[in-house]
């Protein structure tokens, strides 16, 4: 139902024979080469998609679709509108769900909801640093983390927590990569560095989440956290440091925040089967934001793209979806509030020398740079 009326989606099996104008909802996906088609439980249908209007968002394969219109004499779908699913609002989400414990940390009772509640209204200047592309083994890089850490520290309430996203080195981990042991020992420089911050120690958490290119056993998502060997050394100098995995979900007090580490918004643009709109927007990062929130997924491209560890699929869920997206990119640093949900990309430090100061209790992001 909209404010136009409502429409009624049709199973794609119906669609044989049928003539005029139908509604279908479906995963594009490409079952021959250079063939794409829309497969919903039924069935599937191919498309053709050269004279179709999209709303906002990154149409690749893989993404699930709401389409008008009609079968063609050749048996193929001739599309004229297209877009994604509409989205369900959290409250909505989490009332037709109650009980359900979708974050993982066990469900609250109505009296505890409302203390965090009361908690977080209070908790004004709670702060949150969030730096991606902090490469460990630059000496520049290392250089501008001291004046960033300098001038938290010499503040008069420090950050409660600081997060650091990978990738932490400036060559590819991969195979060819061949000095662990001083990645290990930069690592523990690192925690030096951080130690010498005496009120950050104390009155901070540190948080690490690693990047597309850091070392681990393989490129699939969700990743795991930084290796022991790397990471041994640095917890010796922060005992509290946390080292989480990519993506990864924070709770404060009553809101869920993700944080997300990949180069995500180059390769839905070359997935994109077609240019996207312009109507509401012509900003790529607003472009993406879209997409993710709209498939309930961090990383709605296809596996060929992009593997991702079937079992663990879930953790890359955006449903219900959270009160704050962190999508850690290469790309320039964005800030976009979209549908009430607060998503922003810190940009790369190391290259931009930008970072994202964020105020969880007012959902006030501050876009920084040194």
């Amino acid at each position: 139902m909209s404010h136009y009326g409502s429409c009624e989606i049709a199973p794609i099996q119906s669609l044989v024979g049928q003539m005029g104008r139908r509604w279908v909802m479906g995963v594009i996906s490409q079952l021959e080469d250079g063939h794409f088609y829309l497969e919903d439980l039924t069935a599937s249908v191919e498309i053709d998609l050269s004279k179709a209007k999209v709303t906002t968002g990154f149409l690749s394969e893989n993404t699930i679709v709401v389409a008008e219109g009609e079968m063609l004499v050749n048996g193929i779908y001739q599309v004229i509108t297209c877009g994604f699913p509409p989205l369900e609002e959290r409250d909505k989400s989490l009332k037709s769900l109650a009980q359900h414990d979708f974050f993982g940390g066990g469900t609250l009772t109505k009296e505890e909801t409302l203390r965090l509640a009361e908690l977080e209204k209070r908790s004004l200047n709670d702060m949150f640093v969030i730096l991606s592309d902090i490469w460990v083994d630059s000496e520049e890089a290392m250089g501008k983390l001291e004046t960033v850490l300098d001038g938290f520290e010499s503040q008069e309430v420090v950050p409660s927590l600081f997060v650091f996203m990978g990738n932490f080195c400036s060559h590819p981990c991969n195979l060819s990569f061949h000095s662990f042991s001083s990645l290990r020992s930069q690592f523990g420089k690192l925690g030096q560095m951080i130690g010498a911050h005496q009120r950050l120690k104390e009155h901070s958490r540190f948080m690490f989440i690693p990047g597309p290119e850091d070392a681990g056993p393989s490129t699939a998502l969700p990743r795991c956290p930084l290796p022991k060997y790397l990471t041994e050394e640095l917890q010796k100098h922060i005992p509290n440091a946390i080292f989480a995995s990519n993506p990864c979900r924070v709770k404060f007090y009553t809101q869920e925040i993700v944080f997300f580490r990949h180069d995500l918004l180059y390769r839905m643009r070359r997935s994109c089967l077609m240019p996207p709109s312009t109507e509401e927007t012509d900003d790529p990062f607003e472009h993406l934001v879209a997409t993710i929130t709209h498939q309930s997924h961090l990383c709605p491209l296809p596996l060929i793209v992009q593997p991702i560890i079937w079992n663990y699929d879930h953790c890359l869920h955006l449903y219900p979806s959270p009160h704050t997206i962190v999508l850690g990119d290469k790309s320039e640093q964005k800030a976009f509030k979209y549908t009430g949900i607060t998503c922003f990309n810190p940009g790369s430090f190391s290259n931009d020398s930008t970072f994202v100061a964020y105020r969880p209790c007012t959902q006030e992001v501050e876009l920084s740079a040194l």
